[in-house]
């Protein structure tokens, strides 16, 4: 184990070099420029290619043709830069093209686009969220392996503080399950042979293939894949003080973080306060949640927006009562350093909503 001091946007970028990527394009766009300047820093040291893509649409259009060449390759943005490739998202799911995506986020509203998506038909991107730098740096890398392990777009949430703030971490490779060979990529071993291989969002096969598939048949399959992620991917969460809470919080990425230290001081002064943090944003650990809060009299979600996880939270405890503590909170800046993230702050809103709630808890 070798620690190094780093601050996150370097800590990310060499974690994932040390994952096998060798293809990045990106637009600046703070805080996702220096996760990109990293990439530059870092990939020619190893024979690998970053590009400063002349918007988000040039950047996950290269990226994609990095990927269907078989390499590991990864591009991202903010919210605003990944709203403009939200076509090629939904393209590359439907392609089976395996791609980490990261949003380096202004505050959270951007959930429903990292979940639910903005493209077109039906699909859906696996969902990462850490909540500090020691999390990100190996789930980064599972993004890459849970990309390849199901030809799926994987979507990597971060934000500025994630980008910003200096830890201790090792960015050595992470040893995960071996892979099968890509032997779908267009590397050029097929090429002039008659059997030709394709990468598209609307055939798998060629139209001469004997076992050529039309267009709508391979179109059904895209549940089958939406299936094969939420049936084989175990979603990934974090918990604390809920055996025994009235009150829990749900609250994800960097929120989550403020939460789990806020809650661990509530409970030394004897409040029955708990929390739960997602760390899969999808799959949502839906059935974790329902079985961690099942004792719970209320439930509190904390997010920087308004209202969007609240959504699936109230999806997974519909009968329990469920409020948003959180908001919308910018700096002026609008970069998402939110004046309400602060653990006097937080802990005053958890406070109130359970003096507000005293009654239903004490029931």
């Amino acid at each position: 184990m070798s620690l190094e001091l780093l601050e996150g946007s370097e800590a990310l970028a060499k974690a994932m070099v040390s994952a096998g990527c060798r293809f990045f394009a990106g637009y600046p766009m703070t805080p996702f420029t220096e996760v990109l300047e990293g990439m530059a820093a870092h990939l020619p040291e190893v024979g690998g290619v970053c590009v400063n893509a002349e918007s988000e649409l040039e950047a996950v259009g290269m990226a994609w043709g990095a990927a269907a060449g078989g390499a590991r390759a990864a591009t991202g943005s903010v919210g605003q830069g990944l709203s403009l490739m939200q076509e090629s998202i939904a393209e590359m799911c439907f392609a089976r093209v395996p791609l980490v995506l990261l949003n380096m986020g202004r505050g959270q509203g951007d959930y429903y686009q990292a979940t639910r998506g903005g493209g077109h038909g039906d699909y859906r991107t696996i969902v990462l969220a850490p909540a500090d730098l020691a999390e990100a740096v190996p789930l980064i890398q599972q993004a890459f392996h849970l990309a390849d392990r199901f030809r799926n777009p994987v979507l990597f949430m971060g934000d500025y503080y994630l980008a910003h703030v200096v830890e201790a971490v090792d960015t050595s490779a992470v040893d995960f399950e071996p892979l099968p060979a890509k032997d779908w990529a267009l590397d050029g071993s097929s090429s002039g042979t008659g059997k030709a291989r394709i990468v598209s969002p609307i055939m798998p096969k060629k139209r001469t293939d004997p076992e050529f598939i039309e267009y709508g048949d391979y179109l059904e399959t895209s549940g089958d894949k939406i299936a094969e992620i939420v049936e084989g991917l175990e979603p990934i969460y974090e918990t604390g003080g809920c055996e025994d809470a009235d009150y829990v919080v749900v609250a994800y990425g960097t929120p989550g973080r403020i939460i789990r230290y806020v809650v661990s001081q509530l409970r030394d002064k004897g409040l029955k306060v708990g929390f739960f943090r997602p760390i899969t944003l999808f799959p949502y650990p839906s059935d974790a949640l329902a079985r961690t809060c099942r004792s719970a009299k209320a439930i509190g979600v904390y997010e920087l927006n308004a209202g969007q996880m609240i959504d699936d939270v109230r999806l997974a405890l519909p009968r329990q009562l469920v409020e948003a503590i959180g908001g919308i909170s910018f700096d002026d800046s609008g970069f998402g350093i939110a004046p309400e993230l602060t653990p006097a702050k937080v802990e005053q809103r958890i406070r109130q909503a359970m003096a507000r709630l005293g009654e239903e808890i004490a029931a």
